[in-house]
This record gives C-alpha cells, sequence and structure tokens, in this order.
C-alpha cells in the first residue's frame, strides 16, 4: 500500500511575498542589479544635461530687436490747398514711393504694411492693401490699417515693432495718412433709409416709388451736415475741450498765444535750416507741386496772435492761431529687425524702448491722455522724465500742451491720478518739441504720430542724445506715449 504524500503547508500572505522576492532575487544576478541602476542614473543624469542646456539655451538667446531704419513723409499741406485733389490712399502712396526711394530694398524683402488712417475712404477702408497695390509691390505684401484717432500714426509704428520683435516680420513699412479735403459728408440716416427701396431696385412701381418720396420731408432733415470733430459719447466738440482744460488748469490765453508762437518760430528755423528736407519727398498734384510744409508762419508773433478771435466760446482763449489747422499729408516709417537692417547694410537710427496707450474718461479732460501715458511709458522703459534728451509732445491745441505740462509738474495731480507722491518732473523748454510742433507742421491725423518718430530718431543724431519722449492725445480720451532710444 502506497504510502500518501505528506501535505505541505499553506503557504501565508507573508510567506508568498518572501519567495516571490526570493526568485527575483536569484533570477537577476547582483552584477545586473548594479548595471541597471547604473544604467538609470546615468539617463537621469543625461536627462538633467538636456533640461540645463536648455536653460542655458532660453537664457542666452539674444532677443529680436526692431529698429527705425528712417521715414519720409509728404509736405503738410492746409486743407483745400495744394494736395486737395489726393485722398488718403494716394497720399499714402506718395509717402510710401518716396519711402522705398529714398531706402533702396528690394520690393521681396518687404513683410507688409501697416497703416494708420481716421478718415477713411469708404470704398476702400484698408488704406495698407491699396498702397501695397498701387505701388506694385509683390502680392504677398499684406496690408492692415488701424485707427485710433490721431495717435493712429504711432499706433502703426508700434503694432509693426511688435510684430517684427515677435518673429513676424523682419521688414515692416508702417505710417498713417488723412486728407480732410476729401471728408466724406454723411447723409442723414433719416434719408440713407427712405431711399434704400430705390437703391437696391426693390420700389419698381410707381405707388412704391410715391411712398419713398413722400418720407422725404422736412427738407431741413435731408440737408447733408458738416462734419464735426465731436465726441459721440458727449457731443462735446475737440475745441470746446480744449477751452474746458484751459479753464480748469489755469492756462491763459497769453500762455496760448506765446506757445503757438514758439512753435512757428522753431519750425520755421527747422525749414530755413534744411533739417526737414531729408525727411520730405515733394508731391505732384493738379493743384502744383508741394515741396515744403505751407502752414509754418515765421513771420508770425505774439501780438498777431492776440488779434485773433475766439472760436469755440464767446469769451475763450482757443483761437485759430494757437490750435492745429486742418491738413492733408502722408508719413511712412521703415522698420526692420536689427540683424536684417544690417544684414541689408542699412544703419539703424532708433529703437522702442517701451510704449503705452490709455484711456481717460472724455467728459472728464478729453485731452489729458498723455499726462498719464508718459509716466507709464517711463516705468516700462525703466527712466525718468530727466532721462530724456528730447519731448515731443503732439499739440492739437496749446490749452492741452500747457495743461499736460502742468499735470505731469504738479504733486496733486500724481497723488490723485497715478497713485504717486511726488509729481513726474518739469519739462525742459530748451528739448521740449525743439521744432515746434503740430501747431506750426499741420496735422493730418493719422500722419503725425509717425511724422513725430521720424523726426525723433534723426534728432537723436543730430544732438547725440540717448532717449526722445514722444506723447499723443486722441479723441476719445486716449493717450499716447512712447520712449526711443538711439542705436
Amino acid at each position: 500500500m502506497a504510502t500518501k504524500k505528506a501535505r505541505q503547508p499553506r503557504k501565508t500572505t507573508a510567506t508568498r511575498k518572501v519567495t516571490k522576492k526570493a526568485r527575483r532575487s536569484k533570477a537577476v544576478p547582483e552584477t545586473t542589479r548594479s548595471a541597471t541602476v547604473k544604467k538609470k542614473s546615468t539617463v537621469s543624469t543625461s536627462s538633467a544635461k538636456k533640461s540645463a542646456a536648455k536653460k542655458s539655451t532660453k537664457k542666452s538667446r539674444t532677443p529680436r530687436r526692431a529698429v527705425v531704419v528712417g521715414g519720409i513723409r509728404t509736405p503738410f499741406v492746409k486743407a483745400f490747398g495744394k494736395l486737395m485733389t489726393l485722398d488718403a490712399i494716394a497720399l499714402g502712396d506718395a509717402a510710401v514711393g518716396g519711402l522705398l526711394r529714398a531706402f533702396p530694398i528690394e520690393r521681396a524683402e518687404i513683410d507688409s504694411i501697416i497703416w494708420g488712417g481716421v478718415i477713411l475712404p469708404s470704398g476702400a477702408p484698408n488704406v495698407a492693401r491699396e498702397i501695397a497695390l498701387d505701388l506694385r509691390l509683390p502680392s504677398s505684401v499684406e496690408g492692415m490699417t488701424v485707427t485710433r484717432a490721431c495717435a493712429s500714426g504711432l499706433q502703426a509704428v508700434t503694432l509693426a515693432a511688435a510684430a517684427i520683435e515677435r518673429g513676424e516680420a523682419d521688414v515692416v513699412i508702417a505710417g498713417g495718412a488723412d486728407s480732410t479735403s476729401n471728408a466724406e459728408i454723411k447723409l442723414p440716416q433719416h434719408l440713407v433709409h427712405a431711399l434704400a427701396p430705390l437703391a437696391l431696385g426693390k420700389a419698381k412701381s410707381a405707388r412704391s416709388i410715391l411712398s419713398v418720396l413722400s418720407q422725404l420731408t422736412p427738407i431741413t432733415e435731408l440737408l447733408p451736415r458738416k462734419p464735426e470733430i465731436a465726441e459721440r459719447s458727449t457731443g462735446q466738440v475737440m475745441g470746446e475741450a480744449a477751452e474746458e482744460m484751459a479753464r480748469r488748469n489755469g492756462v491763459l490765453r497769453e500762455a496760448q498765444d506765446a506757445f503757438a508762437a514758439r512753435s512757428h518760430a522753431r519750425a520755421s528755423a527747422a525749414i530755413a535750416s534744411g533739417r526737414f528736407d531729408r525727411e520730405i519727398t515733394p508731391v505732384d498734384s493738379a493743384g502744383g507741386t508741394a515741396f515744403v510744409d505751407d502752414i509754418v508762419r515765421g513771420d508770425t508773433s505774439e501780438e498777431k496772435l492776440a488779434r485773433l478771435r475766439p472760436v469755440f466760446a464767446k469769451d475763450g482763449s482757443v483761437t485759430a492761431g494757437n490750435a492745429s489747422p486742418l491738413t492733408d499729408g502722408a508719413a511712412a516709417v521703415l522698420l526692420m529687425s536689427e540683424e536684417k537692417a544690417r544684414a541689408l547694410g542699412f544703419a539703424p537710427l532708433a529703437a522702442f524702448r517701451s510704449w503705452s496707450y490709455v484711456g481717460v474718461d472724455p467728459a472728464d479732460q478729453l485731452l489729458i491722455g498723455p499726462a498719464l501715458a508718459i509716466p507709464r511709458a517711463l516705468d516700462r522703459a525703466g527712466v525718468k522724465l530727466a532721462d530724456c534728451g528730447l519731448v515731443d509732445m503732439h499739440e492739437a491745441f496749446a490749452a492741452q500742451v500747457l495743461s499736460v505740462e502742468k499735470a505731469l509738474g504738479s504733486d496733486a495731480f500724481a497723488k490723485a491720478r497715478l497713485g504717486r507722491d511726488e509729481a513726474v518732473g518739469q519739462l525742459d523748454p530748451e528739448r521740449f518739441n525743439v521744432h515746434g510742433g503740430s501747431i506750426a507742421i499741420g496735422h493730418p491725423f493719422a500722419a503725425t504720430g509717425a511724422r513725430m518718430v521720424t523726426t525723433m530718431a534723426n534728432e537723436l543724431h543730430e544732438r547725440d542724445e540717448e532717449l526722445a519722449l514722444l506723447g499723443i492725445c486722441a479723441a476719445g480720451g486716449i493717450g499716447a506715449a512712447a520712449v526711443l532710444e538711439r542705436v
């Protein structure tokens, strides 16, 4: 009889774990385990080195810098003068055409045009693209038109700089143009709505036509209305806003006239010295050839300006003499990445250290925006007002400029509006609007910012200065500022 095999004791959970561990220990020799650990250690070290290398590359990579190579503008001409027959597109063609003659570049190198406009032609509002097509640039040169009221030109230039610094483009033409002479006269909406059936061909029967005609009364509601530079939100005309700022900030008529006289004197001196010659391209039109800015009056004086009557209030202080005039013109700026500019043999003039755009309540000092945008731009650039060898401010009205100047120098304004204990600083008259400004030179709305960039970029080298500060007020309660540095 066979003897029964003795039953093995049942393995507990603890026993099974020990057994499995022992098997793994037997299956993998110590030398192999050491090699595996070493391999893991090597992989870990390699990954760490790669990660460190990536971080090092990121830290050592030099950021792209957009530079201003140069700029060209048309003469700034009084509205309904020599350039009256040229609309914003034609003026843009003249400025960009002049820019490409002054700075010869293979057309295939141009990536895009970014253009500012305020009075846009309704039939072709993308002025930038129309300029590229008119000048027969490569079809690949795309175009974008922007509007930020009187800051449109500066907006176009800073958008171009930003696109270049992000690596989206290497060569961009930026600027702006406006023709007040060709501002379209708006028909009352009542008339547009009444005539729509006729215009769209829906009113065909005699009865439907009579129905349309019956709506065309009274005649006073059908007449075209003159265009005004008025705020949609408040109804306030910009000159009225300037009057309000003058009263609120204690800016006297005498101070406004003195500032306007200085603007004309300095602009006249710049023209006489040939300072603007390299920035202006002559423009032919049916009205003749425009060679120079024709609004500047070198022979004006405070006494002559004092004889002019106020325009916006019977007892006011803002006159045609201490305000910027309606103007036709265009200005273009050539921007590149610094690497591309040097590769193509161009010597860069300047680069943007910073810029700032702000909004203020249009009902509370409509044009005070630069007093808020300027300190923000200075902070972003890491500099003080005193560090800027040049300051160029758009002169919509002498009252507006002097109000902004007072705000910058006011501790009370700094505390109330900027959250600071001390004022931004005082403007040095010898460094401030050294070649006059919009009161004397003129103000084609979207072209002014590009004009200022061009003039200051050149002036940094003329005067051997490091930094220039720009400031612009704009409709809608917009303020703009930028800090340019010499390259």
